[in-house]
């Protein structure tokens, strides 16, 4: 526990369950899964949203839609507490938005979203920033007490689900791109049976005259081969 009774002693095992990856994990998922645990871990928490920056590219999730409007919002007001902890890397902690002067125009924006306490913690993992936002419908929910230990439970188990589901990905695509060349060495073979039946040539031969004519019609090797052994399938076929 974190002593203020904002986080829940079933929180930490929820979180790292996250980390747990199969065919249908992606980094989506966890996003979802993140603000449903938050949600229903944190004592008077009303909502949240994660936004992951990777590569140029934003995922985001909310367990509302309010809260995915407010958040896209952002962008178009240029001023928010996540902005903030994006740009220094460190939490805000926003009591009640109807006080706080900071971001007058991003206040009313989450007024109307009903929301009037907003806890934002920003993640980095590896190259990319998580900013993971808490927000309730009541002022004065997230205590100054609880944002280190939560930051901290957070960076620790976030960053190893998505290192898992990162890691998970290259493998899957490792695998594909191996089965996808498995694949086209076993059709370029089969292209290169059917030259040397044809011409008598040697296999060397076969794969020199379909490199040949891959590149005078600009067209990959593994597709040219594809297209001849589907031609002579077809011609194969006993006439009906």
């Amino acid at each position: 526990m974190d002593g203020s009774g904002l986080i829940s002693p079933a929180l930490a095992g929820e979180l790292a369950a996250l980390a747990r990856v199969s065919d249908d994990t992606s980094s989506e998922s966890v996003l979802r899964g993140l603000t449903e645990t938050l949600v229903r871990g944190i004592s008077g928490c009303s909502g949240g949203s994660a936004e992951l920056w990777r590569s140029e590219r934003v995922l985001l999730s909310a367990s509302h839609s309010e809260l995915i409007v407010l958040a896209e919002s952002e962008d178009t007001l240029n001023e928010s507490p996540a902005r903030e902890a994006r740009s220094t890397g460190a939490p805000v902690l926003v009591p009640d938005v109807l006080s706080d002067r900071r971001w007058a125009r991003y206040a009313g924006m989450a007024t109307r979203c009903g929301v009037r306490s907003v806890l934002v913690i920003p993640i980095t993992v590896e190259s990319a920033m998580l900013v993971v936002a808490l927000y309730s419908v009541r002022p004065g929910v997230f205590r100054a007490n609880a944002v280190a230990p939560l930051a901290g439970m957070l960076a620790d188990q976030v960053t190893v689900a998505l290192r898992n589901v990162w890691d998970f990905d290259e493998v899957r695509t490792d695998a594909a791109q191996m089965h996808e060349a498995l694949a086209g060495r076993a059709v370029i073979d089969q292209a290169k049976g059917i030259i040397m039946q044809a011409s008598g040539c040697s296999a060397e031969a076969a794969f020199d005259e379909l490199r040949r004519v891959s590149q005078h019609h600009q067209i990959k090797v593994v597709e040219l081969a594809r297209l001849l052994v589907s031609e002579h399938q077809r011609n194969e076929r006993p006439a009906s």
